[in-house]
């Protein structure tokens, strides 16, 4: 049997396995609620893994790597970073929006989330969140194909268009089937796929390289500067435009649609300590094991990858390391990343359209049947032009994360930290807040030179914070409802 074909039969077992998950969950998709939350209906673990899993993608497997592989140890500040702003989110977040969404007229989406907590008749900040969910989610689906193509492209000599259409009719296929249930139990399997594969792949490339040592001296031999996070490969002194920029890729946890969905949908608040711990031990040994990779890959491949390239490290070191029946499984972890958030954000994007714009501004009277339909067009409508988005092959992964993540960050993340804690916050200030944070990512990402070199979700997240705060103390206070709706939640806290 040749490696191509063994490989191939992992890739179908693997594909299968989540059409199945996609049809089972198809029987029991009753409504909307079922079909975009679950019915609230997740444990500990399948919403931690499947939260973590949703949030890495393809890039803990094929950007960060890849960026490891080029800098060296200075892609550690992304790692603490993320995992800073991981612990923080599950710490203080999680419980809360919980609790506040459940109170809060039972709300499903995070759109609907805003406009039951300040009462907004006027549906601004549904439609404005919506937007600005449909705009970056499509930004951040269209990585995840790109991610896709180079996979096939690499490891089957695919053209990369082929490539990018196999995966992306994969991802409609079981989430236009399952919905959420579907989308989080497809998740909870493939974060452990991804994490068994990104723990054996450094750990076999070091064995084969002789060592632990020997693996340490050579990348040291290769470039003495690989092992300092405070300096660039050339050895000047990393900035501190650069290390704030890294460090802040923490600060896109609070805003990420995807991920809060997980937090909504567990079965009890209660459950959200023991979903933390797990979570937490999943993504610290990941994200170190995904710098570890890039860097031993640097020293184990003969050849030196260049740009974009670079993010084929993963896929290169397990076909020239393990037999082709073990690399299948291995490099379907990297789907199982891609597809892990490609399905998440495809459903939380067309669960905005349909509540928050369908529902909301066309058909007010609208079934459950026919909003789980609208929803499964919606999940086509949206991969489709993520499709067209990526159709570029030297697209690189990170880079349209990164954007997608800044502005989800950025216009999500200080309105819903302080609707949950701040109960003077007003719809104005919320409204002021999601525009200030939106639309400074869209324009910063595309000045260059000075201050503007710093990550786009810095400014972002500082400016619709202020805006907030501004807008609110210059509107009238919240209504006595209202504030006692936040002191129930104080209370139950």
């Amino acid at each position: 049997m040749s490696p191509d074909i063994s490989i191939l039969i992992s890739f179908g077992v693997y594909l299968v396995g989540m059409l199945a998950i996609g049809l089972i969950f198809y029987k029991r998709t009753e409504n909307l609620s079922d079909y975009v939350l679950g019915g609230r209906g997740l444990n500990s673990w399948v919403t931690a893994l499947s939260s973590q899993a949703s949030d890495m993608s393809g890039w803990l497997l094929m950007g960060l790597p890849g960026y490891a592989y080029l800098s060296g140890f200075e892609s550690i500040w992304i790692a603490i970073g993320l995992a800073v702003g991981t612990y923080i989110n599950w710490k203080f977040i999680a419980k809360r929006l919980r609790q506040y969404t459940e109170v809060a007229g039972d709300a499903i989406t995070l759109s609907v989330y805003f406009e039951n907590r300040f009462r907004d008749k006027s549906k601004i900040l549904r439609t404005v969140s919506a937007i600005f969910i449909l705009i970056f989610f499509i930004l951040y689906t269209s990585s995840g194909l790109v991610a896709g193509g180079k996979l096939f492209n690499t490891v089957f000599g695919m053209s990369y268009i082929s490539a990018l259409t196999v995966g992306t009719i994969v991802v409609i296929s079981y989430t236009f089937l399952g919905g959420f249930m579907a989308v989080s139990w497809t998740d909870f399997f493939q974060g452990m796929l991804m994490f068994f594969a990104i723990l054996a792949v450094p750990i076999a490339g070091t064995v084969k390289l002789g060592g632990a040592q020997i693996t340490f001296n050579a990348i040291k031999n290769l470039n003495s500067e690989f092992f300092n996070p405070l300096t660039t490969m050339d050895g000047n002194t990393i900035g501190v435009i650069s290390v704030i920029s890294l460090l802040a890729w923490g600060l896109g946890y609070f805003g990420q649609p995807h991920i809060l969905a997980r937090f909504m949908a567990i079965t009890s608040p209660k459950k959200i300590k023991e979903a933390r711990r797990i979570a937490m031990v999943w993504v610290a040994i990941s994200l170190c094991a995904a710098v570890i990779v890039g860097m031993v890959g640097r020293v184990y491949l003969t050849q030196y990858l260049q740009g974009p390239e670079s993010e084929t490290v993963f896929i290169l070191m397990v076909n020239s390391i393990f037999p082709a029946a073990v690399a299948g499984i291995f490099l379907a972890a990297i789907l199982a990343a891609i597809m892990s958030t490609a399905d998440s954000q495809l459903l939380v994007a067309a669960s905005a359209f349909t509540e928050d714009i369908y529902k909301a501004l066309i058909k007010k009277d609208a079934t459950d049947k026919e909003l789980v339909w609208v929803s499964r067009m919606t999940v086509i409508g949206i991969a489709i032009i993520s499709y067209i988005l990526a159709l570029n092959p030297n697209s690189s992964v990170l880079d349209l994360v990164s954007y997608a993540w800044a502005g989800f960050g950025a216009a999500f993340g200080p309105v819903v930290i302080m609707s949950l804690f701040w109960k003077r916050m007003t719809a104005k200030g919320a409204s002021a807040g999601m525009l200030t944070g939106g639309i400074t990512v869209l324009i910063w990402k595309h000045i260059q030179g000075g201050i503007f070199e710093v990550y786009e979700i810095v400014p972002g997240f500082i400016l619709a914070t202020i805006a907030i705060i501004l807008f609110s103390l210059m509107d009238n206070e919240p209504s006595k409802e209202i504030i006692d709706e936040f002191n129930k939640v104080e209370n139950m806290h």
